[in-house]
């Protein structure tokens, strides 16, 4: 920590894609705000990180507006079609029910999947090119708001005052905690797991949801690999019980289990990575601030992957974030105070809950193999693939480009 981080304007925790995004994002529009990065997790951890993210539209532009996208748009996969199906794992045919394809702009698919050590590394090099200090290996023990600021101390004895503090530090946040917010919660009996496959057949940008009766199971076009292989990402919710057996148990039952539900449409498949699993569940703060504390991205909300918007939500708490305490800063006002924060609260609250709302209904509708539901939902979503405007609408919102969006995230300048 240098010398002059000792007393901060912002102080970010967590130094996942939120947290970067947030302090590039601020020291952009403001370069006399001090802004530093502190994250518990090992230096260099975020290399190991062989996940990927879907970047919807909006978030693209975001990212294109800092000055990142370039770094990273070479091994971005456009999404340019999505296709869902309802069906048994053991079903021969999995009659597609709806299709989204299209951009939202001519050029600009509504959606891209990027390798989440390119995201973060670039993010990382803007900040570092910025003069933001990322302090690695260091916790927060603790802070207690008083006067015109916080203090911070950090598990390494070191004392900071900042004017406002910003959690970033995911679903399980211990500084939320330290804030005394409570969150609204509850466990699905889910797992997701995730891993990327090689297979025969391009996918040719093509995303598949296959809705089966222990959820949904997500097949995601990454780029080829180095040596021109193709590749997708799996995203699959199964039962907590039989996840962990899945994962955790031979290889090749893993494989046969997988094969059965990605089907033949792209040719023989190959497991290229080791599976994980997390527990799935819904995560929503009761408040996203209190004095000189906000939170954001997964500290905020935890939502199930159903719609593949956890990273985009993150994103759109960074843009709103960024443009209250930029303008509170232009105005001369105090950046930390609670009414200026009320602001992000009032902008962010109504979106996340309609999103944890939105999720938790669509998973609770398509897990489960019951004859009528399944009738209902199918017939509903044959109604949408009918109604060209209702679909458009829908990419609109996926895209992230719909309702009182933040400037960075429509592309502009804060």
């Amino acid at each position: 920590m240098t010398d002059h981080a000792s007393k901060l304007d912002i102080l970010i925790a967590g130094a996942g894609y939120v947290g970067l995004a947030a302090a590039v994002s601020l020291k952009q529009a403001r370069p006399n705000l001090d802004i530093a990065i502190v994250d518990a997790a090992p230096e260099g951890s975020w290399q190991k990180d062989n996940r990927a993210s879907a970047i919807a539209a909006a978030a693209c532009r975001m990212l294109e507006r800092l000055g990142v996208w370039e770094a990273v748009s070479a091994n971005a996969q456009a999404m340019t079609e999505m296709v869902i199906t309802d069906s048994r794992t053991g079903d021969p045919v999995r009659p597609v029910f709806l299709t989204f394809s299209g951009e939202v702009a001519p050029g600009e698919p509504f959606a891209h999947m990027i390798a989440n050590r390119d995201l973060n590394g670039a993010l990382r090099a803007e900040a570092a090119r910025l003069g933001i200090d990322v302090i690695e290996g260091v916790a927060v023990q603790g802070f207690d708001a008083n006067g015109g600021g916080a203090t911070v101390h950090l598990a390494d004895g070191a004392t900071l005052r900042t004017r406002l503090l910003v959690a970033a530090d995911g679903v399980r946040s211990r500084l939320r905690d330290m804030a005394g917010i409570q969150t609204v919660k509850w466990d699905y009996g889910q797992s997701g797991i995730v891993c990327t496959v090689e297979h025969e057949r391009p996918h040719n940008g093509r995303a598949e949801e296959h809705f089966l009766p222990a959820g949904p199971f997500a097949i995601l076009p990454l780029k080829p690999s180095m040596e021109g292989r193709n590749r997708s990402l799996i995203v699959w919710s199964e039962r907590a019980e039989e996840a962990e057996r899945l994962v955790n148990g031979d290889d090749l039952l893993f494989e046969a289990e997988l094969e059965r539900r990605f089907g033949l449409r792209l040719g023989e498949i190959r497991v290229a990575d080791k599976p994980h699993a997390w527990p799935l569940g819904l995560t929503l703060a009761r408040a996203f601030v209190a004095p000189r504390f906000a939170l954001a991205g997964d500290a905020a909300h935890g939502i199930h992957p159903i719609a593949g918007q956890g990273m985009n939500l993150g994103f759109r708490d960074v843009a709103a974030l960024a443009e209250v305490i930029v303008e509170a800063d232009r105005l001369g006002q105090d950046i930390g105070a609670l009414d200026v924060l009320e602001r992000y609260q009032q902008w962010r609250r109504f979106d996340t809950v309609q999103m944890g709302i939105m999720t938790d209904v669509l998973n609770r509708l398509f897990s489960n193999d019951i004859a009528p539901v399944r009738a209902v939902r199918d017939f509903g979503l044959g109604l949408v693939e009918r109604m060209p405007r209702l679909k458009n609408f829908f990419i609109r919102q996926a895209s992230g480009l719909a309702g009182n969006t933040p400037r960075l995230l429509r592309g502009e300048a804060i």
